[in-house]
């Protein structure tokens, strides 16, 4: 770690207290995320996240989040917020910029700025039940980074290489995830 002192926004002393304490305390890092979803209208939801589960307790916030998802006009939608894609996209690239502003401050890199751009093609043809034989999800995803910092081009290379390697996100849509879906009448 650098003796320069820089300012991201990130209190990397708290977080690596935080690690110490987890690593002791190793059932405390067992966290839950979530989020409840309702219909509004047509392929309109509405999303509310208020509390999670980590550090052996429930965790209630305060306050609640809300994200909203819908379709555009051209699938016959009313365009009301971004697609469910689109915001998965959207967890992808803040996970990443989260790692990017963290390891920075912790490695001593002044960020000036940073933009991710993410892009993901999709196939249509099997959601919509064209094809049986192309998946429902991304093909390619592909996130680029504009960082403007006080570092070598290897540097950031380097700082965006760890902030994926540690992204949850990252590693949710690169990887198998077991999704377990339940079912009871109202």
């Amino acid at each position: 770690m650098s003796d320069t002192q820089v300012n991201n926004g990130v209190n990397v002393e708290h977080l690596l207290g935080a690690r110490e304490a987890l690593e002791s305390a190793p059932e405390a890092a067992q966290f839950k995320w979530r989020s409840s979803c309702e219909w509004v209208n047509g392929t309109h939801s509405k999303s509310t996240i208020t509390s999670f589960y980590g550090l052996g307790d429930e965790q209630d916030r305060g306050k609640s989040f809300s994200i909203e998802a819908d379709h555009p006009e051209a699938f016959a939608a009313e365009d009301n917020a971004p697609t469910p894609a689109e915001i998965a996209l959207t967890g992808l690239a803040s996970c990443l910029m989260g790692g990017v502003a963290s390891v920075a401050q912790h490695r001593g890199i002044q960020l000036n700025s940073v933009k991710a751009t993410v892009e993901g093609d999709m196939d249509l043809a099997g959601i919509l039940g064209i094809d049986d034989e192309v998946r429902n999800g991304f093909g390619t995803i592909r996130v680029s980074f504009d960082v403007d910092a006080d570092a070598s081009e290897d540097d950031i290379k380097a700082l965006v290489a760890q902030s994926q390697k540690r992204s949850a996100v990252f590693d949710c849509i690169t990887n198998p995830t077991n999704v377990e879906v339940s079912v009871k009448k109202a």
